[in-house]
């Protein structure tokens, strides 16, 4: 006779409650038994109970349970069970964190990770290959676009697996905020009809509601060549820029501007002359938006940074050579004001364009996507490489306003949009590889390591040692030699599912399609899990500070770029940058987007627990403490900044891709 000790916890999500009955089975090495009990969840509740056993069930494997309904199916988000054995048995914990839906028996198995074995005998073993052919029909993949990732088989939101799907709060969080923004949109346009739209300063008229402290600074500063480029280190996208080892071949300087090649020579010497090329949006098809044909540049901006770390344009070419204007102009700060404000205005549209569909879109949704799929797919959840967050936590990764909402607003209102976006996203993929999702790699890469003012370039480093050391940490307690790492099937299928399937060959871009070491895997993973917490961070947070004030990265150009200096006029600039209508939009839906989420779970901070082991627990501790301490660093530093950078404080970034 033994006594055990029960506890149930239900999740604290709105509706995570059932007034289903539960029925519950503990199932050990030497038998299995039926508790007398019959739960009904309570939301956000923890449920204890004790009972008799005869006889001795052994070490536990596993706790059953089973959902009774019967007129209505009341779904039951069960968070975790934890089952005190008889005597000094150590708890055992049964981690679930998923919706009990049907009224099918769910088997849940004690939280030790363990790798697959070759014993058929072996009840984990079973299991976890049960699990995964269960798994391989409910996460299948679909092709969106011919020549982009693929992602997961679901129309609408309905067809998602229900574990991916928004809790409630989230839904209706998400809902009410576009309802809201839709609201904010109609009162501004109202508060317009009788303005004028004939000046910088009628944007005014529509800067007001959600907005950030960094954004009125944008507002107030925006026409300055210091900030920017400084957009281009610390910025909404920091993706862009490089030093440049030569000047490009694309800068053609016609004759009378031997000065101007001089400095940029002058420069490029002293490895002080970066550059940052929009040539990705060379031919790429403009929106037309209600009947009103819009316009795309691929410009090329070269900058220098001065004595005192200020990163300044010296030039801009706004198209790229062609056999009709195979000299473009260039566009100088000494050029007249307006011919100038407007050439960083077209850089400031192509670099809206990149940043939203290749680094935010692609670099960060999309490649969660066909991660998350593929650990559905491959890894059953006794696997280690299964537990390491944010892998698990893959709720929201497929949620995002990807396939419906936002090609909708492109279409509406962003000159990439109406079949542009996907052209530039297939191209964008064929530049996607492996080193560039890597921060030292792709700093290294860009000649950046180093620089003077690179904040994000600083803190995304930081982040990634701090993460590659938690990854390590994890692995290394599994993976004993890297022979162990070259014989785990689950992750070499892993592997393989994510480089040869989702990513669409893209081997062929550095990724790899097998493990053959430690170093390997924990390289990997790290850049998994730091595409998917800071990487997004930093590319999502700043739309909120930088597109809000909308002439500082207008969404589209509604006239063709200028070719000649003199003739840019205040009408030009205004005739140029969005009307009323796009401007509200582009505001509306970057709030919606860059906003903190009020669920929010920073980085490292996941309720989930999906380890056991004690060791594991120390790992995930140590990664806890050396976030706090990178806050603090933070912190400190950004108190002795004008501007400070704050998309990659730990706090800050949200333990998964959510929006």
């Amino acid at each position: 006779m033994g006594r055990y000790r029960i506890l149930v916890a239900t999740g604290a999500s709105l509706f995570a409650g059932s007034h289903n009955r539960v029925q519950l089975w503990l199932v050990g090495a030497r038998g299995e038994t039926e508790l007398e009990l019959q739960l009904r969840p309570v939301r956000g509740q923890k449920e204890e109970f004790e009972h008799e056993v005869p006889g001795d069930l052994g070490p536990l494997q596993f706790v059953k349970l089973r959902k009774h309904h019967s007129l209505v199916d009341d779904a039951w988000f069960c968070d975790r069970i934890t089952v005190q054995g008889p005597g000094a048995c150590e708890e055992a914990a049964f981690p679930c964190y998923r919706w009990v839906q049907g009224d099918g028996v769910l088997c849940l198995p004690e939280a030790t990770a363990r790798l697959a074995g070759n014993n058929a005998l072996d009840v984990f073993q079973r299991h976890r290959e049960t699990e995964l052919k269960e798994r391989h029909k409910i996460y299948r993949w679909a092709t969106w676009k011919e020549g982009l990732p693929l992602t997961i088989a679901a129309g609408c939101e309905d067809d998602l697996p229900v574990n991916m799907r928004f809790h409630e709060e989230k839904r209706l969080d998400f809902e009410w905020t576009l309802k809201a923004g839709a609201l904010e949109m109609v009162l501004k346009r109202v508060y317009t009809l009788l303005s004028s739209w004939t000046s910088l300063e009628d944007f005014d008229l529509i800067f007001w509601g959600q907005k950030s402290p960094l954004a009125e600074k944008v507002h107030q500063r925006w026409q300055d060549d210091e900030l920017f480029g400084y957009q281009f280190l610390n910025g909404a996208n920091p993706m862009l820029l490089r030093r440049c080892t030569s000047l490009p071949s694309r800068l053609v300087l016609p004759s009378g501007m031997e000065e101007l090649r001089a400095q940029l020579e002058r420069e490029l010497q002293n490895g002080s002359l970066f550059e940052a090329d929009f040539i990705l949006l060379d031919g790429i098809p403009a929106n037309v938006i209600r009947g009103e044909k819009q316009y795309l540049a691929a410009p090329l901006v070269m900058l220098k940074m001065d004595p005192s770390g200020k990163l300044l344009p010296m030039v801009i070419q706004i198209q790229p050579p062609s056999p009709i204007s195979p000299t473009p102009p260039l566009f100088l700060p000494s050029d007249p004001p307006l011919a100038w404000l407007l050439a960083k205005t077209w850089v400031r549209n192509s670099d809206f364009q990149l940043h939203q569909l290749q680094y935010h879109l692609l670099n960060t949704h999309l490649l969660a996507e066909v991660i998350a799929v593929a650990t559905m797919r491959c890894l059953p959840g006794l696997h280690p490489v299964f537990k390491v967050p944010p892998l698990p936590s893959t709720s929201y990764f497929i949620q995002t306003p990807k396939k419906g909402n936002r090609p909708i607003s492109y279409d509406t209102a962003v000159s990439t949009g109406g079949g542009g976006h996907v052209h530039l996203l297939r191209r964008a993929l064929a530049q996607l590889t492996y080193r560039s999702l890597c921060p030292l790699d792709d700093l290294a890469d860009r000649h950046l390591l180093g620089t003077p003012g690179a904040l994000y370039a600083c803190d995304a480093l930081r982040l990634w040692e701090i993460t590659a050391r938690y990854v390590e940490g994890i692995v290394h307690l599994f993976y004993h030699g890297d022979d162990v790492v070259k014989g785990d099937p689950e992750l070499q299928a892993w592997c393989r599912e994510i480089t040869e399937v989702g990513l669409r060959q893209a081997q062929e871009r550095g990724f790899p399609v097998s493990f053959q070491s430690q170093n390997q895997l924990c390289h990997f993973l790290t850049m998994c899990v730091f595409t998917c917490t800071a990487q997004h961070g930093a590319i999502n947070q700043g739309q909120l500070d930088w597109y809000a004030w909308v002439p500082n990265a207008p969404c589209t150009m509604r006239m063709p770029p200028p070719t000649t200096k003199e003739d840019v006029t205040m009408a030009t600039v205004m005739g140029s940058l969005p009307d009323v209508r796009q401007a509200c939009l582009q505001m509306a839906i970057t709030w919606h987007l860059g906003r903190r989420q009020p669920d929010m779970v920073p980085l490292g901070h996941h309720k989930e627990k999906y380890f056991s082991d004690p060791k594991a627990k120390s790992v995930l501790n140590q990664f806890q403490t050396d976030l706090e301490n990178l806050e603090r660093e933070i912190t400190a530093r950004n108190e002795q900044l004008d501007l400070p950078y704050e998309y990659l404080k730990p706090s800050h970034i949200e333990n998964s891709v959510t929006i």
